[in-house]
Order: structure tokens, then C-alpha cells, then sequence
């Protein structure tokens, strides 16, 4: 446990990538395979079935440093992160002793394996006084450590690519073998071994390092196309022709590889989650594919009726149908007829066991398409521009405006020699993702929050509301302002705020400050760590979607929102209303029911 402490508190403490890639070279070097395995594990995003929910965790902390729980809240409050604060408040042994030279001697693998995994489902008393008994020896950064791998809070500032790149250092390997092994190795159901380690670290072997049962390939991803990328349609002097690319719809959906090998079918997410049980009827249908076959491409919800501008036998259904589906806790039968799915594939990575991934872009696409009746007709992404037939940019540029009222996001454009990278990189080709422009509304920020970890002592995350009406005037708007500062409840038949989004990036650092300043002089009332201030703020939020919601109080969901700006320029009274919103609503789903 002290190793895996020292890296960590080096990892957090750095901002250079390379001295990162230094302190993971050194892990390596001198941890052993079991604990590297762990380590690998957790730095490249795992997380185990937490075994202490934080409200326990909490409670027990207050109570082991022998402070109310309310106290433990506000230094909660005040630090911004919970593993932080338990260590600093915890009481500490000045002495060495023989259980202190036992416990930090205690290897990350044994912590995980003999203590705190057993430790779910324990009674919540046998759980405390564990959690007593092994706290107590360890120092500050272990106890910190500790905190982290039982609450599951990870974030230590390395990217799951660093770890690549560390791990192809130390073993001498090319780092797309690294990523093909690392592939899945964060299943939870699947406990990091030191075989697992030595697998990922072994020398080259051929055949040995093709993917195995349903293992996935690394996901290609697609670069951003911002209009600062080609500012006035300039889209013929960034990109060169528009033969040179591949233009598809971007659906609004759960990237997947369905993977059909040894007999199997695995369904794996962007984010190399195994999702293979929340979607049988699609299982049902990869069963009945030549062995050897990898699609990469999108899973959506959809509706029965065709849709002509998509040239597909279905409509695509908003995201959020999708989302209700793969959050059911058990999937039955009404719910697959309820909100039925189906994959659109773009892309084929391999046939009859044969790795496409370095064919050009093009001639995958013409397998693809090749080879389509025996994957049972599948759908194929439509293609508004074909390399042969190609559209000018400013004909695609016209016709991605009606992306919203299709039920898409805009356009995936991909070059024609573009071979299927590893990862968001340049390298093998290029991939721009040439997203629609957010949907906007200005609202005001009514509740305020403090951000976590370097951001605790700042209030970053904003609540914020729109009018339920247009204010009639200035004096009305007044009005609310004052009821609103005096506590009083608002008027249910007259003009009131009603909050409808949460938001925490977009502003500069300077901005954040500023704002900060404002929220400390309007705070009105404080809820535990939440400040209700009297509104005076304006901004810009963009969103990429928006659905009904009965769980909110507008009656609407808004996905992905983010400050576009602070809109120092607008007064309360223009600031946008729910009927705003329900446009939104209007456009966004037109192209879905």
C-alpha cells in the first residue's frame, strides 16, 4: 500500500506528462506483478462494487475523529473531497510500532483481496470497526488511498493512454499492442491477477496477441470539427474535396463493437463496458454471423415508421428512451417490446477472423456493404455523400441544418484512406465529428455549489432556472427578486423561476472568480453545502438534447448542458422562459415521432 501511495501522491502532485510517465515507469520497475495488476486496473478506470456506501463512510469518520457529523460536513465542504478530508481528520499514530511496520508493509494486492473486498456485505457495525483497526496505523497518503479505493471517487489525473504509453515503455512493445491487451481488462467481473499483468506485458507472440472469446479492438474516435477549424465554410481549403471523404449521419446513440468470435457474441461500449445482457435482441441477431466478425457502429432506440430523410426502415427515438432501457435493474420482455433497439454499423473490423483494421476506410465500407446479406441485412449507416457521388460542402452544410428534425446530430465525416486507429489520433488517418450547433437558451443562476479537489474553495457548479412566463416589465421582475430575498414561496398563478439544469464548465478561471465574488455577496440562504443566492446572473447554456421529464420540476431534461457565457450584456427580465425550452422540445423530437 505505501508503493501505490507514493504513486499516487506523485501522479496527483504533477501536471508534466512526463514526469507522470517517469512515476509509472518507476511503479512498474519495482512494484510486483500482482500489485501492478491492481494498479493497472484502477489507473485505467476499474472500479470494484463499492463496499461501504459513502453515507456509512461518512458517519464513521465523524464519529472516529470524535466531531458531529454536521462539523465533518462543513470540512467536507471546505476540502471538496472526501478521501482528503477523513485523512486529515482522522487522528494519527506518532509512534512506529510493529503493526504500523505490518500494516504500510502490507501489499496493495493483499488490502484488496483479504480485506477490502471481503468487506461488502458485512454488517455496517463489523465494517466500522475494521475500518477503525486498519486506519489506524496507516499515514496520511495511505489513509487517503485507502479512502479512494473504498469510495471509488478516482480521479488522480492520468488519462488511460498515459498508462499505455508507460506500460509499452517498460515491457519494449508498440503501444497499439498495449491497447489491444488492455481491452476489457476493466470488467468488474474479472479480478486483476498477476497473470493478467504478465499477459499484458509479455513479449510479442504472434498469433497469440489476437483478441481471444469476445475481446473487443480499441476504438477509432473522431476529432471535434469546430467552425474555428473552418471559419466561414472554408471547408474546401481545410479538408481538400469532398470526394476525399466518407460523410454518415451521426446518430445519437451508444457506440458499440459487436463482437461475433468462438462461438460467442460480446457487445462492448465505447466505454469497454460489457453490455452484452442488456441487449439479447441483438444478440439474437450477431448469433447467426460468419465466426470471426467484428462491426463497429451505433445502438439506438427506435421507432416502427420508416424515416425517408435517413433512408432507413425506422425512426431513430430519442436518446433518453435508450437510456430508461439500459438503466432497468431487470430487463423483461415488455420492456424490449416497449423500447425496442436496433445496431446500425458502420464500420467492419474483421471478417472471417481476418483484421481489416488497416484497410483504407473506403474499402472497408465496400465490405461492409459487400458482405450485408450474410450479416442478415443488416443496417447500414446511410451515406448523404458517397467519395463517387459526392455533395459540396456547402450542400452538406445545408442539409446538416436539418440534422435535428432527422433525429441526428449532424455529420461523421471519414477520409477515404483513413485506416481504424487507436484511440482520438492522427496517425492512421482522420475521423471529424461535424456536429449541429447546441440548442440555447440564457437562464439565470439562482443556487451555487463548491467545486471538488483544487476547486473546493470556489463555488463552480451553478444551478439555474428560466421564467415560467415573459416578465411584463422591469417592476415585475422586481417584484420576484424582492419575494424571492424575503423567503417567501412563489406566486403559483404568477411570474416565478423554475429551475430546469445543472451546469459546471464553460467560464474562464477569471470568470469563475468573478462570479464567485457575486455569489458570496447575493447568498440568501445556505442548504448544507448549497447556496441559494437573489438572481442577478445571466448565461448562455447550450445542451445537445432535451426530453419530457417527470422527475423535474420544468417538466424537461436537458442533456450534456455546459455555459457557452456569461451574459453580462442581458438583463433578468430577457432571460428565456419554459415555452423556450418547448421549442427546443419541438425541434428536437420532430424527426422522431
Amino acid at each position: 500500500m505505501q508503493r501505490f501511495a507514493q504513486l499516487y501522491t506523485e501522479l496527483d502532485a504533477s501536471t508534466a506528462t512526463r514526469d507522470k510517465v517517469a512515476s509509472l515507469l518507476r511503479y512498474w520497475r519495482d512494484a510486483g506483478p500482482q500489485d501492478a495488476a491492481w494498479a493497472v486496473y484502477f489507473l485505467s478506470g476499474g472500479r470494484p462494487r463499492r463496499a461501504i456506501n459513502t453515507t456509512e463512510l461518512r458517519r464513521w469518520a465523524a464519529e472516529a475523529a470524535g466531531i458531529d457529523e454536521w462539523l465533518f460536513e462543513v470540512s467536507y465542504q471546505a476540502v471538496g473531497d472526501l478521501a482528503e478530508t477523513i485523512a486529515h481528520l482522522l487522528p494519527h499514530t506518532q509512534a512506529e510500532t510493529l503493526e504500523t511496520r505490518e500494516a504500510t508493509a502490507l501489499p496493495l494486492h493483499r488490502w484488496l483481496q483479504e480485506r477490502l473486498l471481503p468487506l461488502r456485505g458485512q454488517p455496517i457495525e463489523a465494517q466500522h470497526v475494521a475500518l477503525r483497526a486498519w486506519m489506524a496505523p496507516l499515514d496520511w497518503a495511505q489513509r487517503f488511498v485507502l479512502v479512494k479505493l473504498i469510495g471509488g471517487g478516482w480521479r488522480v489525473g492520468v488519462s488511460k493512454q498515459l498508462v499505455i504509453r508507460s506500460l509499452a515503455e517498460h515491457a519494449g512493445l508498440p503501444t497499439t499492442v498495449v491497447a489491444q491487451r488492455l481491452m476489457g481488462y476493466t470488467d468488474a467481473r474479472h479480478a486483476p491477477d498477476a497473470d493478467a499483468y504478465a499477459r499484458l506485458i509479455a513479449p510479442l507472440d504472434g498469433d497469440a496477441d489476437e483478441p481471444q472469446g469476445t475481446q473487443p479492438y480499441p476504438f477509432f474516435l473522431a476529432h471535434p470539427l469546430e467552425e474555428a477549424d473552418a471559419p466561414g465554410g472554408a471547408h474546401e481549403t481545410v479538408l481538400g474535396p469532398p470526394a476525399d471523404w466518407l460523410v454518415e449521419w451521426k446518430f445519437d446513440g451508444i457506440r458499440a463493437q459487436i463482437v461475433r468470435r468462438d462461438g460467442q457474441v460480446g457487445i462492448w461500449s465505447r466505454g469497454e463496458e460489457l453490455i452484452t445482457e442488456r441487449f439479447p435482441d441483438l444478440v439474437a441477431l450477431a448469433q447467426h454471423w460468419p465466426d470471426g466478425t467484428v462491426l463497429d457502429g451505433e445502438i439506438l432506440a427506435i421507432r416502427d415508421e420508416p424515416s425517408p430523410g435517413l433512408d432507413l426502415p425506422f425512426s431513430p427515438a430519442p436518446f433518453a428512451q435508450l437510456q430508461q432501457r439500459i438503466t432497468r435493474q431487470k430487463l423483461t420482455a415488455a420492456w424490449l417490446q416497449k423500447v425496442p433497439c436496433a445496431f446500425i454499423a458502420y464500420d467492419l473490423l474483421a471478417w472471417a477472423h481476418q483484421d481489416l483494421r488497416r484497410q483504407p476506410q473506403r474499402l472497408r465500407r465496400q465490405l461492409l456493404e459487400a458482405h450485408r446479406t450474410a450479416l442478415r441485412d443488416l443496417v447500414l449507416s446511410p451515406l448523404p455523400s458517397r467519395p463517387e457521388k459526392p455533395l459540396p460542402w456547402a450542400e452538406l452544410a445545408t442539409l446538416r441544418q436539418q440534422a435535428r428534425e432527422l433525429g441526428v446530430e449532424g455529420f461523421m465525416l471519414k477520409h477515404h484512406a483513413a485506416c481504424y486507429g487507436v484511440g482520438r489520433t492522427r496517425s492512421e488517418g482522420i475521423w471529424w465529428k461535424w456536429k449541429t450547433e447546441p440548442m440555447t437558451v440564457d437562464a439565470v443562476l439562482i443556487y451555487a455549489q463548491a467545486g471538488h479537489g483544487r476547486r473546493a474553495s470556489l463555488y463552480t457548479d451553478y444551478t439555474f432556472a428560466v421564467w415560467n412566463r415573459p416578465p411584463r416589465d422591469d417592476a415585475e421582475v422586481l417584484a420576484v427578486l424582492d419575494a424571492i430575498s424575503a423567503g417567501q414561496p412563489p406566486d403559483p398563478e404568477g411570474l416565478q423561476l423554475v429551475t430546469f439544469a445543472k451546469a459546471y464548465s464553460g467560464l474562464t478561471d477569471a470568470e469563475i472568480t468573478q462570479v464567485d465574488k457575486v455569489i458570496r455577496q447575493t447568498t440568501l440562504q445556505k442548504f448544507g453545502p448549497v447556496r441559494a443566492v437573489r438572481p442577478s446572473l445571466v448565461f448562455e447554456l447550450g445542451f445537445e438534447g432535451i426530453a419530457p421529464s417527470p422527475r423535474h420540476k420544468s417538466g424537461l431534461a436537458v442533456r450534456f448542458p455546459r455555459i457557452l457565457r456569461w451574459r453580462t450584456d442581458k438583463p433578468l427580465r430577457e432571460a428565456d422562459t419554459l415555452e423556450s425550452l418547448r421549442r427546443c422540445l419541438t425541434g428536437y423530437s420532430a424527426g422522431n415521432n
